[in-house]
Protein backbone atom coordinates (compact mmCIF):
# COMPACT_ATOMS: atom_id res chain seq x y z
CA UNK A 1 0.00 0.00 0.00
CA UNK A 2 1.30 3.44 -0.97
CA UNK A 3 1.14 5.59 2.16
CA UNK A 4 2.67 8.85 0.97
CA UNK A 5 4.72 10.42 -1.78
CA UNK A 6 7.25 13.21 -1.20
CA UNK A 7 8.56 15.19 -4.18
CA UNK A 8 11.21 17.90 -4.21
CA UNK A 9 12.54 19.91 -7.17
CA UNK A 10 10.69 18.00 -9.89
CA UNK A 11 9.15 19.66 -12.97
CA UNK A 12 6.85 22.45 -11.70
CA UNK A 13 7.03 21.12 -8.14
CA UNK A 14 9.24 22.90 -5.64
CA UNK A 15 8.28 20.58 -2.80
CA UNK A 16 5.10 18.77 -1.84
CA UNK A 17 3.89 15.69 -0.01
CA UNK A 18 0.71 13.73 -0.51
CA UNK A 19 -0.79 11.17 1.89
CA UNK A 20 -2.99 8.51 0.30
CA UNK A 21 -6.12 6.90 1.66
CA UNK A 22 -6.01 3.15 2.06
CA UNK A 23 -9.21 3.06 -0.01
CA UNK A 24 -10.05 5.52 -2.82
CA UNK A 25 -7.88 8.58 -3.36
CA UNK A 26 -9.07 10.97 -6.06
CA UNK A 27 -6.82 13.58 -7.66
CA UNK A 28 -8.40 16.39 -9.69
CA UNK A 29 -7.29 19.77 -10.93
CA UNK A 30 -7.31 22.20 -13.77
CA UNK A 31 -5.97 21.16 -17.14
CA UNK A 32 -2.21 21.67 -17.19
CA UNK A 33 -2.00 22.07 -13.42
CA UNK A 34 0.37 19.14 -13.15
CA UNK A 35 -1.67 16.04 -12.29
CA UNK A 36 0.43 13.94 -14.64
CA UNK A 37 3.58 15.26 -12.95
CA UNK A 38 2.67 13.17 -9.91
CA UNK A 39 2.65 10.04 -12.05
CA UNK A 40 5.93 11.06 -13.64
CA UNK A 41 7.50 11.32 -10.20
CA UNK A 42 5.98 7.97 -9.24
CA UNK A 43 7.44 6.54 -12.45
CA UNK A 44 10.92 7.38 -11.16
CA UNK A 45 10.16 5.33 -8.06
CA UNK A 46 9.11 2.48 -10.36
CA UNK A 47 12.46 2.52 -12.16
CA UNK A 48 11.67 4.71 -15.17
CA UNK A 49 14.58 6.34 -16.94
CA UNK A 50 15.55 9.72 -15.48
CA UNK A 51 15.53 12.93 -17.51
CA UNK A 52 17.68 15.84 -16.35
CA UNK A 53 15.15 18.26 -17.87
CA UNK A 54 12.79 17.61 -14.94
CA UNK A 55 14.52 19.95 -12.49
CA UNK A 56 12.46 22.78 -11.03
CA UNK A 57 15.73 24.37 -9.91
CA UNK A 58 18.62 23.08 -11.98
CA UNK A 59 21.10 24.03 -9.27
CA UNK A 60 19.69 21.49 -6.80
CA UNK A 61 19.09 17.78 -6.90
CA UNK A 62 15.66 16.26 -7.46
CA UNK A 63 14.41 13.83 -4.80
CA UNK A 64 11.32 11.60 -4.93
CA UNK A 65 10.43 9.35 -2.00
CA UNK A 66 7.59 6.86 -1.74
CA UNK A 67 6.56 5.17 1.51
CA UNK A 68 4.89 1.76 1.26
CA UNK A 69 3.34 -0.52 3.85
CA UNK A 70 4.36 -4.02 2.70
CA UNK A 71 3.40 -5.98 5.81
CA UNK A 72 0.85 -8.07 3.86
CA UNK A 73 2.91 -8.75 0.74
CA UNK A 74 5.33 -11.53 1.80
CA UNK A 75 8.38 -9.83 0.25
CA UNK A 76 11.06 -10.98 2.72
CA UNK A 77 12.54 -13.43 0.21
CA UNK A 78 12.84 -10.70 -2.44
CA UNK A 79 14.68 -8.44 0.01
CA UNK A 80 17.06 -11.23 1.04
CA UNK A 81 17.72 -12.19 -2.58
CA UNK A 82 18.68 -8.59 -3.41
CA UNK A 83 20.56 -7.95 -0.14
CA UNK A 84 18.15 -5.26 1.01
CA UNK A 85 17.11 -4.45 4.57
CA UNK A 86 13.53 -5.58 5.11
CA UNK A 87 11.00 -3.60 7.12
CA UNK A 88 7.23 -3.51 7.07
CA UNK A 89 7.51 0.08 5.87
CA UNK A 90 9.60 0.34 2.73
CA UNK A 91 11.02 3.67 1.63
CA UNK A 92 12.04 3.93 -2.01
CA UNK A 93 14.05 7.04 -2.87
CA UNK A 94 15.27 8.30 -6.23
CA UNK A 95 17.79 11.14 -6.47
CA UNK A 96 18.78 13.00 -9.64
CA UNK A 97 21.74 15.37 -9.58
CA UNK A 98 22.06 18.42 -11.87
CA UNK A 99 25.11 16.69 -13.39
CA UNK A 100 22.86 13.90 -14.65
CA UNK A 101 23.74 11.25 -12.06
CA UNK A 102 20.85 9.10 -10.88
CA UNK A 103 20.80 7.10 -7.65
CA UNK A 104 18.14 4.86 -6.15
CA UNK A 105 17.74 3.51 -2.62
CA UNK A 106 15.48 0.96 -0.95
CA UNK A 107 15.44 1.50 2.81
CA UNK A 108 18.66 3.53 2.39
CA UNK A 109 20.41 0.65 0.60
CA UNK A 110 21.60 1.51 -2.95
CA UNK A 111 19.64 -0.33 -5.65
CA UNK A 112 19.57 -0.29 -9.44
CA UNK A 113 16.56 0.45 -11.64
CA UNK A 114 16.00 -3.24 -12.41
CA UNK A 115 15.51 -3.92 -8.69
CA UNK A 116 13.09 -0.97 -8.45
CA UNK A 117 11.08 -2.26 -11.38
CA UNK A 118 10.86 -5.80 -9.98
CA UNK A 119 9.98 -4.57 -6.49
CA UNK A 120 7.33 -2.05 -7.53
CA UNK A 121 5.68 -4.62 -9.80
CA UNK A 122 4.53 -6.15 -6.50
CA UNK A 123 3.41 -2.80 -5.10
CA UNK A 124 1.73 -0.78 -7.85
CA UNK A 125 -0.48 -1.53 -10.85
CA UNK A 126 -0.43 1.62 -12.97
CA UNK A 127 -2.97 2.18 -15.76
CA UNK A 128 -2.17 5.20 -17.90
CA UNK A 129 -4.29 6.29 -20.81
CA UNK A 130 -1.50 6.27 -23.38
CA UNK A 131 0.47 3.30 -22.07
CA UNK A 132 0.78 -0.01 -23.88
CA UNK A 133 -1.81 -1.46 -21.55
CA UNK A 134 -1.19 -4.84 -20.03
CA UNK A 135 -4.69 -6.00 -21.01
CA UNK A 136 -3.34 -6.12 -24.59
CA UNK A 137 -0.71 -8.58 -23.45
CA UNK A 138 -1.72 -12.23 -23.95
CA UNK A 139 0.57 -13.25 -21.09
CA UNK A 140 -1.36 -10.96 -18.74
CA UNK A 141 -4.64 -12.28 -20.13
CA UNK A 142 -3.52 -15.84 -19.33
CA UNK A 143 -2.46 -14.68 -15.88
CA UNK A 144 -5.96 -13.32 -15.28
CA UNK A 145 -7.60 -16.61 -16.29
CA UNK A 146 -5.18 -18.58 -14.11
CA UNK A 147 -5.97 -16.32 -11.18
CA UNK A 148 -9.70 -16.88 -11.59
CA UNK A 149 -9.09 -20.63 -11.99
CA UNK A 150 -7.06 -20.66 -8.76
CA UNK A 151 -4.17 -22.19 -10.66
CA UNK A 152 -1.43 -20.42 -8.72
CA UNK A 153 0.03 -23.36 -6.77
CA UNK A 154 -0.40 -25.88 -9.59
CA UNK A 155 1.16 -23.48 -12.09
CA UNK A 156 4.17 -22.86 -9.82
CA UNK A 157 4.67 -26.61 -9.50
CA UNK A 158 4.34 -27.05 -13.26
CA UNK A 159 6.77 -24.22 -14.03
CA UNK A 160 9.35 -25.60 -11.63
CA UNK A 161 9.21 -28.94 -13.46
CA UNK A 162 9.15 -27.21 -16.84
CA UNK A 163 12.36 -25.30 -16.11
CA UNK A 164 14.14 -28.60 -15.39
CA UNK A 165 12.55 -30.17 -18.48
CA UNK A 166 13.65 -27.27 -20.72
CA UNK A 167 17.15 -27.31 -19.24
CA UNK A 168 17.47 -31.07 -19.81
CA UNK A 169 16.23 -30.74 -23.40
CA UNK A 170 18.84 -28.09 -24.07
CA UNK A 171 21.50 -30.32 -22.53
CA UNK A 172 20.33 -33.28 -24.64
CA UNK A 173 20.56 -31.24 -27.86
CA UNK A 174 24.09 -30.23 -26.93
CA UNK A 175 25.06 -33.85 -26.21
CA UNK A 176 23.56 -35.09 -29.47
CA UNK A 177 25.37 -32.41 -31.46
CA UNK A 178 28.55 -33.26 -29.61
CA UNK A 179 28.03 -36.94 -30.37
CA UNK A 180 27.40 -36.25 -34.06
CA UNK A 181 30.53 -34.15 -34.30
CA UNK A 182 32.39 -36.37 -31.88
CA UNK A 183 33.74 -39.10 -34.15
CA UNK A 184 36.24 -36.83 -35.87
CA UNK A 185 36.99 -34.97 -32.65
CA UNK A 186 37.44 -38.26 -30.80
CA UNK A 187 39.86 -39.52 -33.43
CA UNK A 188 41.95 -36.37 -33.13
CA UNK A 189 41.99 -36.50 -29.31
CA UNK A 190 43.02 -40.15 -29.32
CA UNK A 191 45.81 -39.41 -31.79
CA UNK A 192 47.13 -36.68 -29.50
CA UNK A 193 46.83 -38.92 -26.46
CA UNK A 194 48.59 -41.86 -28.10
CA UNK A 195 51.43 -39.59 -29.21
CA UNK A 196 51.96 -38.40 -25.63
CA UNK A 197 51.61 -41.90 -24.18
CA UNK A 198 54.17 -43.28 -26.64
CA UNK A 199 56.59 -40.57 -25.57
CA UNK A 200 56.58 -42.13 -22.05
CA UNK A 201 57.10 -38.77 -20.39
CA UNK A 202 58.82 -38.60 -17.01
CA UNK A 203 58.71 -35.77 -14.50
CA UNK A 204 62.13 -34.00 -14.34
CA UNK A 205 63.43 -35.85 -17.39
CA UNK A 206 64.09 -32.77 -19.49
CA UNK A 207 66.27 -31.06 -16.87
CA UNK A 208 68.35 -34.23 -16.41
CA UNK A 209 68.87 -34.69 -20.16
CA UNK A 210 69.79 -31.07 -20.74
CA UNK A 211 72.44 -31.35 -17.98
CA UNK A 212 73.82 -34.59 -19.44
CA UNK A 213 73.99 -33.10 -22.94
CA UNK A 214 75.94 -30.11 -21.65
CA UNK A 215 78.54 -32.47 -20.11
CA UNK A 216 78.76 -34.72 -23.17
CA UNK A 217 79.33 -31.87 -25.60
CA UNK A 218 82.12 -30.48 -23.37
CA UNK A 219 83.72 -33.87 -22.52
CA UNK A 220 87.22 -33.09 -23.88
CA UNK A 221 87.51 -29.85 -21.94
CA UNK A 222 86.23 -31.53 -18.78
CA UNK A 223 88.72 -34.47 -19.11
CA UNK A 224 91.67 -32.17 -19.80
CA UNK A 225 90.95 -29.60 -17.12
CA UNK A 226 90.03 -32.02 -14.33
CA UNK A 227 93.07 -34.25 -15.17
CA UNK A 228 95.32 -31.19 -14.86
CA UNK A 229 93.64 -30.27 -11.60
CA UNK A 230 94.31 -33.78 -10.23
CA UNK A 231 98.01 -33.53 -11.19
CA UNK A 232 98.37 -30.20 -9.40
CA UNK A 233 96.60 -31.45 -6.33
CA UNK A 234 98.09 -34.93 -5.87
CA UNK A 235 100.15 -36.41 -8.74
CA UNK A 236 103.18 -34.31 -9.67
CA UNK A 237 106.34 -33.80 -7.63
CA UNK A 238 105.20 -30.47 -6.22
CA UNK A 239 101.55 -31.45 -5.70
CA UNK A 240 99.61 -29.46 -3.15
CA UNK A 241 98.54 -32.45 -1.08
CA UNK A 242 102.16 -33.58 -0.61
CA UNK A 243 103.31 -30.08 0.28
CA UNK A 244 100.49 -29.68 2.80
CA UNK A 245 101.34 -33.08 4.35
CA UNK A 246 104.99 -32.04 4.72
CA UNK A 247 103.96 -28.74 6.29
CA UNK A 248 101.67 -30.52 8.74
CA UNK A 249 104.46 -32.93 9.74
CA UNK A 250 106.79 -30.01 10.45
CA UNK A 251 104.31 -28.50 12.87
CA UNK A 252 103.48 -31.74 14.65
CA UNK A 253 106.21 -31.53 17.41
CA UNK A 254 104.86 -28.19 18.64
CA UNK A 255 101.10 -28.83 18.49
CA UNK A 256 101.00 -30.00 22.09
CA UNK A 257 102.67 -26.90 23.46
CA UNK A 258 99.53 -24.74 23.41
CA UNK A 259 95.85 -24.88 22.38
CA UNK A 260 96.50 -22.24 19.74
CA UNK A 261 99.21 -24.31 18.04
CA UNK A 262 97.06 -27.41 18.26
CA UNK A 263 94.17 -25.51 16.65
CA UNK A 264 96.31 -24.54 13.67
CA UNK A 265 97.38 -28.16 13.17
CA UNK A 266 93.74 -29.33 13.40
CA UNK A 267 92.68 -26.82 10.77
CA UNK A 268 95.51 -28.00 8.46
CA UNK A 269 94.35 -31.60 8.99
CA UNK A 270 90.80 -30.64 7.91
CA UNK A 271 92.07 -28.76 4.85
CA UNK A 272 94.22 -31.74 3.91
CA UNK A 273 91.22 -34.12 4.10
CA UNK A 274 89.07 -31.81 1.92
CA UNK A 275 91.89 -31.34 -0.58
CA UNK A 276 92.45 -35.10 -0.86
CA UNK A 277 88.68 -35.56 -1.50
CA UNK A 278 88.74 -32.89 -4.18
CA UNK A 279 91.76 -34.55 -5.82
CA UNK A 280 90.01 -37.93 -5.86
CA UNK A 281 86.83 -36.36 -7.40
CA UNK A 282 88.91 -34.62 -10.09
CA UNK A 283 90.68 -37.92 -10.87
CA UNK A 284 87.33 -39.79 -11.05
CA UNK A 285 85.78 -37.16 -13.34
CA UNK A 286 88.84 -37.05 -15.61
CA UNK A 287 89.03 -40.84 -15.94
CA UNK A 288 85.24 -41.28 -16.27
CA UNK A 289 84.64 -38.65 -18.92
CA UNK A 290 84.82 -39.73 -22.54
CA UNK A 291 83.48 -38.06 -25.67
CA UNK A 292 80.54 -40.27 -26.77
CA UNK A 293 78.96 -39.08 -30.04
CA UNK A 294 76.44 -41.95 -29.96
CA UNK A 295 75.11 -40.94 -26.54
CA UNK A 296 75.05 -37.30 -27.60
CA UNK A 297 72.82 -38.27 -30.50
CA UNK A 298 70.53 -40.30 -28.26
CA UNK A 299 70.13 -37.46 -25.73
CA UNK A 300 69.62 -34.86 -28.44
CA UNK A 301 67.03 -37.04 -30.17
CA UNK A 302 65.08 -37.51 -26.91
CA UNK A 303 65.20 -33.78 -26.18
CA UNK A 304 63.97 -33.04 -29.71
CA UNK A 305 60.95 -35.26 -29.03
CA UNK A 306 60.20 -33.31 -25.86
CA UNK A 307 60.72 -29.92 -27.52
CA UNK A 308 58.47 -30.87 -30.45
CA UNK A 309 55.64 -31.99 -28.15
CA UNK A 310 55.96 -28.82 -26.09
CA UNK A 311 55.74 -26.63 -29.18
CA UNK A 312 52.78 -28.59 -30.55
CA UNK A 313 50.77 -28.33 -27.34
CA UNK A 314 51.90 -24.86 -26.30
CA UNK A 315 53.65 -26.21 -23.19
CA UNK A 316 56.84 -25.04 -21.52
CA UNK A 317 57.78 -28.11 -19.49
CA UNK A 318 57.32 -31.87 -19.35
CA UNK A 319 55.09 -31.29 -16.29
CA UNK A 320 52.68 -29.26 -18.43
CA UNK A 321 52.70 -31.99 -21.08
CA UNK A 322 51.73 -34.53 -18.43
CA UNK A 323 48.82 -32.28 -17.38
CA UNK A 324 47.66 -32.14 -21.01
CA UNK A 325 47.93 -35.91 -21.24
CA UNK A 326 45.78 -36.34 -18.12
CA UNK A 327 43.17 -33.95 -19.55
CA UNK A 328 43.06 -35.84 -22.85
CA UNK A 329 42.57 -39.11 -20.97
CA UNK A 330 39.61 -37.56 -19.11
CA UNK A 331 38.09 -36.23 -22.34
CA UNK A 332 38.33 -39.54 -24.17
CA UNK A 333 36.80 -41.27 -21.16
CA UNK A 334 33.95 -38.72 -21.32
CA UNK A 335 33.31 -39.59 -24.97
CA UNK A 336 33.13 -43.22 -24.05
CA UNK A 337 30.27 -42.47 -21.63
CA UNK A 338 28.52 -39.95 -23.93
CA UNK A 339 26.11 -42.40 -25.58
CA UNK A 340 25.08 -43.79 -22.21
CA UNK A 341 24.42 -40.25 -20.92
CA UNK A 342 22.28 -39.46 -23.97
CA UNK A 343 20.14 -42.55 -23.47
CA UNK A 344 19.67 -41.82 -19.75
CA UNK A 345 18.76 -38.19 -20.44
CA UNK A 346 16.26 -39.15 -23.15
CA UNK A 347 14.54 -41.48 -20.71
CA UNK A 348 14.44 -38.78 -18.00
CA UNK A 349 12.99 -36.22 -20.43
CA UNK A 350 10.30 -38.63 -21.58
CA UNK A 351 9.24 -39.20 -17.96
CA UNK A 352 9.27 -35.45 -17.29
CA UNK A 353 7.15 -34.74 -20.36
CA UNK A 354 4.59 -37.34 -19.36
CA UNK A 355 4.26 -35.78 -15.90
CA UNK A 356 4.14 -32.23 -17.28
CA UNK A 357 1.44 -33.11 -19.81
CA UNK A 358 -0.67 -34.51 -16.98
CA UNK A 359 -0.23 -31.28 -15.01
CA UNK A 360 -0.86 -29.19 -18.15
CA UNK A 361 -4.09 -31.07 -18.77
CA UNK A 362 -5.29 -30.22 -15.26
CA UNK A 363 -4.34 -26.57 -15.77
CA UNK A 364 -6.19 -26.51 -19.07
CA UNK A 365 -9.30 -28.13 -17.61
CA UNK A 366 -9.45 -25.55 -14.83
CA UNK A 367 -8.83 -22.67 -17.26
CA UNK A 368 -11.67 -23.80 -19.50
CA UNK A 369 -14.03 -23.68 -16.54
CA UNK A 370 -13.49 -19.90 -16.20
CA UNK A 371 -14.49 -18.14 -19.49
CA UNK A 372 -18.27 -18.63 -19.42
CA UNK A 373 -18.71 -16.98 -16.03
CA UNK A 374 -16.00 -14.41 -16.63
CA UNK A 375 -17.42 -13.34 -19.99
CA UNK A 376 -20.90 -13.03 -18.48
CA UNK A 377 -19.68 -10.89 -15.58
CA UNK A 378 -17.63 -8.64 -17.86
CA UNK A 379 -20.60 -8.14 -20.18
CA UNK A 380 -22.84 -7.27 -17.22
CA UNK A 381 -20.37 -4.64 -16.05
CA UNK A 382 -19.92 -3.26 -19.56
CA UNK A 383 -23.69 -2.94 -19.83
CA UNK A 384 -23.65 -0.85 -16.66
CA UNK A 385 -21.06 1.33 -18.37
CA UNK A 386 -23.26 1.93 -21.43
CA UNK A 387 -21.72 -0.74 -23.62
CA UNK A 388 -24.70 -3.13 -23.72
CA UNK A 389 -23.70 -4.77 -26.99
CA UNK A 390 -20.00 -5.19 -26.20
CA UNK A 391 -18.81 -8.71 -25.58
CA UNK A 392 -15.55 -10.22 -24.41
CA UNK A 393 -14.64 -13.70 -25.57
CA UNK A 394 -11.84 -15.73 -24.02
CA UNK A 395 -10.29 -17.89 -26.72
CA UNK A 396 -8.29 -20.85 -25.37
CA UNK A 397 -6.43 -22.83 -28.02
CA UNK A 398 -4.30 -25.91 -27.54
CA UNK A 399 -0.57 -25.96 -28.26
CA UNK A 400 1.20 -29.02 -29.59
CA UNK A 401 4.37 -28.52 -27.58
CA UNK A 402 4.71 -27.86 -23.88
CA UNK A 403 5.35 -24.23 -23.00
CA UNK A 404 6.23 -22.33 -19.82
CA UNK A 405 2.55 -22.15 -18.85
CA UNK A 406 1.35 -25.50 -20.16
CA UNK A 407 -0.46 -26.41 -23.37
CA UNK A 408 -2.80 -23.43 -23.63
CA UNK A 409 -2.68 -20.18 -25.54
CA UNK A 410 -5.15 -17.60 -24.23
CA UNK A 411 -6.31 -14.52 -26.10
CA UNK A 412 -9.04 -12.04 -25.25
CA UNK A 413 -11.23 -11.18 -28.24
CA UNK A 414 -13.58 -8.21 -28.20
CA UNK A 415 -16.61 -7.10 -30.18
CA UNK A 416 -18.27 -3.75 -29.50
CA UNK A 417 -21.47 -4.17 -31.52
CA UNK A 418 -24.02 -6.84 -32.35
CA UNK A 419 -22.84 -8.90 -35.32
CA UNK A 420 -19.32 -7.49 -35.18
CA UNK A 421 -16.40 -9.85 -35.55
CA UNK A 422 -14.47 -10.81 -32.46
CA UNK A 423 -10.97 -9.40 -32.81
CA UNK A 424 -7.92 -9.05 -30.51
CA UNK A 425 -8.47 -6.18 -28.08
CA UNK A 426 -5.66 -4.09 -29.54
CA UNK A 427 -7.31 -4.19 -32.97
CA UNK A 428 -10.83 -3.14 -32.02
CA UNK A 429 -11.19 -1.18 -28.76
CA UNK A 430 -11.13 2.62 -28.75
CA UNK A 431 -9.61 4.58 -25.89
CA UNK A 432 -12.85 4.96 -23.95
CA UNK A 433 -13.92 1.39 -24.60
CA UNK A 434 -10.51 0.11 -23.57
CA UNK A 435 -10.64 2.11 -20.35
CA UNK A 436 -13.99 0.61 -19.43
CA UNK A 437 -12.93 -2.90 -20.37
CA UNK A 438 -9.73 -2.55 -18.35
CA UNK A 439 -11.63 -1.42 -15.28
CA UNK A 440 -14.12 -4.28 -15.60
CA UNK A 441 -11.54 -7.03 -16.02
CA UNK A 442 -9.16 -5.74 -13.37
CA UNK A 443 -11.95 -5.25 -10.85
CA UNK A 444 -13.03 -8.86 -11.41
CA UNK A 445 -9.56 -10.34 -10.93
CA UNK A 446 -8.18 -7.87 -8.37
CA UNK A 447 -8.93 -10.26 -5.52
CA UNK A 448 -7.32 -13.19 -7.33
CA UNK A 449 -4.20 -11.38 -8.57
CA UNK A 450 -2.19 -9.45 -5.99
CA UNK A 451 -2.63 -5.88 -7.23
CA UNK A 452 -1.94 -3.97 -4.03
CA UNK A 453 -2.27 -0.38 -5.24
CA UNK A 454 -4.31 0.27 -8.39
CA UNK A 455 -3.61 3.61 -10.05
CA UNK A 456 -5.87 4.83 -12.87
CA UNK A 457 -4.88 7.89 -14.88
CA UNK A 458 -7.94 9.39 -16.60
CA UNK A 459 -9.57 6.00 -17.06
CA UNK A 460 -12.80 7.98 -17.56
CA UNK A 461 -11.62 9.41 -20.88
CA UNK A 462 -14.43 9.39 -23.43
CA UNK A 463 -17.26 8.82 -20.95
CA UNK A 464 -19.63 11.06 -19.00
CA UNK A 465 -22.96 11.21 -17.21
CA UNK A 466 -24.48 7.96 -16.04
CA UNK A 467 -21.51 5.93 -17.28
CA UNK A 468 -19.20 8.02 -15.12
CA UNK A 469 -21.50 7.46 -12.17
CA UNK A 470 -21.37 3.67 -12.68
CA UNK A 471 -17.60 3.78 -13.14
CA UNK A 472 -17.29 5.70 -9.88
CA UNK A 473 -19.36 3.03 -8.15
CA UNK A 474 -17.10 0.29 -9.53
CA UNK A 475 -13.98 2.15 -8.38
CA UNK A 476 -15.54 2.69 -4.98
CA UNK A 477 -16.46 -0.96 -4.61
CA UNK A 478 -13.00 -2.00 -5.78
CA UNK A 479 -11.39 0.31 -3.19
CA UNK A 480 -13.15 -1.55 -0.39
CA UNK A 481 -10.72 -4.43 -1.08
CA UNK A 482 -7.73 -2.64 -2.61
CA UNK A 483 -6.09 0.74 -2.43
CA UNK A 484 -7.20 2.73 -5.50
CA UNK A 485 -5.80 6.05 -6.72
CA UNK A 486 -7.55 7.74 -9.63
CA UNK A 487 -6.69 10.89 -11.53
CA UNK A 488 -9.97 12.06 -13.02
CA UNK A 489 -11.79 14.98 -14.58
CA UNK A 490 -15.22 13.45 -13.98
CA UNK A 491 -17.30 14.76 -11.05
CA UNK A 492 -19.26 11.53 -10.64
CA UNK A 493 -15.99 9.66 -9.97
CA UNK A 494 -14.48 12.43 -7.86
CA UNK A 495 -17.53 12.35 -5.58
CA UNK A 496 -16.67 8.78 -4.52
CA UNK A 497 -13.36 9.74 -2.93
CA UNK A 498 -12.30 8.80 0.56
CA UNK A 499 -9.55 11.40 0.14
CA UNK A 500 -9.81 14.13 -2.52
CA UNK A 501 -6.71 16.07 -3.56
CA UNK A 502 -6.73 19.12 -5.78
CA UNK A 503 -3.72 19.99 -7.95
CA UNK A 504 -3.26 23.64 -8.81
CA UNK A 505 -0.69 26.09 -10.12
CA UNK A 506 0.29 29.41 -8.68
CA UNK A 507 2.81 32.06 -9.68
CA UNK A 508 5.60 32.48 -7.15
CA UNK A 509 7.67 35.50 -8.20
CA UNK A 510 8.91 34.71 -11.68
CA UNK A 511 8.12 30.99 -11.45
CA UNK A 512 5.02 28.86 -11.82
CA UNK A 513 4.70 26.27 -9.07
CA UNK A 514 2.48 23.17 -8.86
CA UNK A 515 0.93 22.50 -5.47
CA UNK A 516 -1.57 20.03 -4.11
CA UNK A 517 -3.92 20.16 -1.16
CA UNK A 518 -6.41 17.83 0.43
CA UNK A 519 -9.94 19.19 0.15
CA UNK A 520 -12.28 19.34 3.08
CA UNK A 521 -16.00 18.62 2.57
CA UNK A 522 -17.07 22.14 1.53
CA UNK A 523 -14.06 22.51 -0.75
CA UNK A 524 -14.83 19.13 -2.32
CA UNK A 525 -18.42 20.14 -3.04
CA UNK A 526 -17.30 23.38 -4.66
CA UNK A 527 -14.58 21.66 -6.69
CA UNK A 528 -17.04 19.03 -7.97
CA UNK A 529 -19.57 21.76 -8.77
CA UNK A 530 -16.93 23.57 -10.83
CA UNK A 531 -16.32 20.32 -12.70
CA UNK A 532 -20.07 20.16 -13.38
CA UNK A 533 -20.72 23.72 -14.52
CA UNK A 534 -17.55 25.78 -14.66
CA UNK A 535 -16.24 28.61 -12.52
CA UNK A 536 -17.99 30.06 -10.63
CA UNK A 537 -20.32 27.09 -10.07
CA UNK A 538 -24.07 27.55 -10.38
CA UNK A 539 -26.46 26.92 -7.52
CA UNK A 540 -27.82 23.86 -9.28
CA UNK A 541 -24.28 22.52 -9.75
CA UNK A 542 -23.59 23.02 -6.04
CA UNK A 543 -26.79 21.17 -5.19
CA UNK A 544 -25.86 18.32 -7.54
CA UNK A 545 -22.36 18.18 -6.05
CA UNK A 546 -23.78 17.91 -2.55
CA UNK A 547 -26.07 15.14 -3.71
CA UNK A 548 -23.17 13.25 -5.36
CA UNK A 549 -20.95 13.56 -2.31
CA UNK A 550 -23.81 12.56 -0.04
CA UNK A 551 -24.39 9.40 -2.07
CA UNK A 552 -20.89 8.14 -1.80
Amino acid sequence: MLKRLHIRNYALIDELEIHFSDQLTIITGETGAGKSILLGALGLIMGDRADTKVFYNDAEKCVVEAFFDVSEYDLQAFFEENELDYDQEVVIRRELSPAGKSRAFVNDTPANNQVLQRLTENLVDLHQQFDTLDIHNVNFQLRMIDALADNNLLLKEYQQGYRKYASDKKRLAELIERSQNGAREMEFLRFQLEELQQAALLEGEQEQLEGELAQLTNAEDIKRNYGAAYNHLADNELNLVGQLQELNRSLAPTRKLSPQLAGISDRLDAILVDLQDVAKDCERIAEGTEYDPQRIGEVQERLNVLYKLQKKHGAGTVSELLDIQNNLEAQTAGFTNLDQEIVALEQAIAAQEKSLRTQAATLSQRRKSVPASFEERVQAMLTQLSMPHAQLKVDISELQQLGPTGLDEVQFLFATNIGARFLPIKDVASGGELSRLTLCTKSLVADAIPLPTLIFDEIDTGISGDVSLKMGMILKELSSRHQVISITHTPQIAARADAHYFVYKKVDGQRTVTNIRKLETDERIRSIAVMLSGHPPSDSALATARELVGER
